[in-house]
């Protein structure tokens, strides 16, 4: 899939195939993140890739939106170092791991991180250092569902030279 197919047609999955995702295109996925645009360059992300039932489990009910993560064949906790721009830059890396994954035949669901109140336990349940922030949780796995969501149109939103 090209990516203006993939932003065009990725939609956030929540319930997932019981089929685990191979490393291999975990990894890809993660290095969509890695590739992102970031701040004077900093790139100050880090990501933890959680495929253990148990972990995930315990980031699913320590979250108030994302119990489904326990079902997920994966969870990528995205964490920044506490720059500047962390939290541009961290959702920069999460959208290319949300476009990439489904680029894949992954399907994916961001849950909010870095203003929930949860941040700090989502941290200490997969080591994540002090001097970093959760900036996004993404669940992962082969869809088994495919919603459909409308989408404002183009010339809703946009403004030429002027608001």
């Amino acid at each position: 899939m090209d990516a203006l197919q993939a932003i065009r047609t990725r939609r956030s999955i929540r319930k997932y195939e019981d089929k685990p995702i191979p490393n291999d295109i975990l990894k890809t996925i993660v290095d969509c993140g890695r590739l992102a645009a970031s701040g004077r360059n900093e790139q100050p992300w880090e990501f933890v890739v959680t495929t253990d039932p148990e972990i995930k489990r315990r980031i699913a009910e320590a979250t108030d939106y994302g119990r489904f993560i326990a079902e997920a064949a994966a969870c990528i906790s995205v964490f920044c170092r506490d720059t500047t721009f962390y939290i541009e830059d961290g959702s920069a890396a999460t959208q290319n791991i949300l476009v990439g994954a489904w680029a894949l035949g992954i399907g994916t669901c961001w849950i909010a991180g870095d203003k929930k109140h949860y941040a700090p336990t989502i941290g200490k349940i997969v080591g994540a250092p002090d001097n970093t922030k959760l900036v996004a949780l993404i669940a992962l796995g082969y869809p088994a569902e495919q919603p459909t969501r409308s989408k404002r149109e183009l010339e809703d939103v946009i403004h030429w030279d002027t608001f």
